[in-house]
């Protein structure tokens, strides 16, 4: 029998943080189950299949589809990806995201529960349109409506300063050479 309590989803978002406001976030979205859906790591770099190159064409879209979002630095991993999204709600641009290195405030990291009654403009309304279209393409691609494509939830990191910044870009441009050490890793 269905349980409200014991299926209700609690979000563990910071209660403080408001995530529609200008800020910069390192973000962690996993595939359903860890499957290795979007490409093989070869040599050190990554080689994208079709599912990946899906990814990656709609990643770079939701830059353009959203002037209040700059994207910067981004990985697509065999069975996840990496990103950093910045909120620019004033026009800032990318410019201004890569010389501020991101939001003020104390180091923050929390896993973020998608809900369904995301703000509009917020990180999980960004996070949430990215995966719902991955979703529906490699899908029509497959044959498989509605399938998972990917967790429920996504990982999330508030950059705090340009040192956070680069070392995070530094992360994830080595991303690929390290798989084989990757939490990520189903070998």
């Amino acid at each position: 029998m269905y349980d409200p309590e014991r299926h209700r989803r609690r979000s563990v978002r910071l209660g403080d943080v408001r995530y529609t406001e200008p800020g910069v976030y390192f973000i962690t979205v996993c595939t359903y189950e860890r499957a290795c859906l979007f490409g093989e790591v070869v040599e050190g770099g990554v080689r994208l299949h079709a599912f990946g190159e899906i990814v990656r064409e709609e990643w770079e879209r939701t830059g353009v589809v959203r002037p209040y979002v700059a994207l910067d630095a981004f990985v697509v991993m065999p069975n996840h990806v990496h990103g950093i999204i910045g909120i620019v709600g004033d026009g800032m641009g990318p410019v201004q995201i890569a010389k501020s290195g991101g939001c003020r405030g104390a180091a923050r990291c929390a896993p973020t529960m998608v809900r369904t009654n995301v703000e509009a403009g917020s990180l999980g309304a960004i996070v949430r349109s990215f995966k719902s279209a991955v979703t529906k393409r490699i899908n029509e691609v497959r044959g498989t409506p509605g399938a998972a494509v990917w967790q429920r939830n996504y990982w999330e990191h508030i950059v705090r300063n340009g040192r956070d910044l680069e070392r995070i870009r530094r992360y994830i441009a080595e991303n690929p050479g390290r798989w084989g050490e990757d939490r990520y890793y189903e070998g």
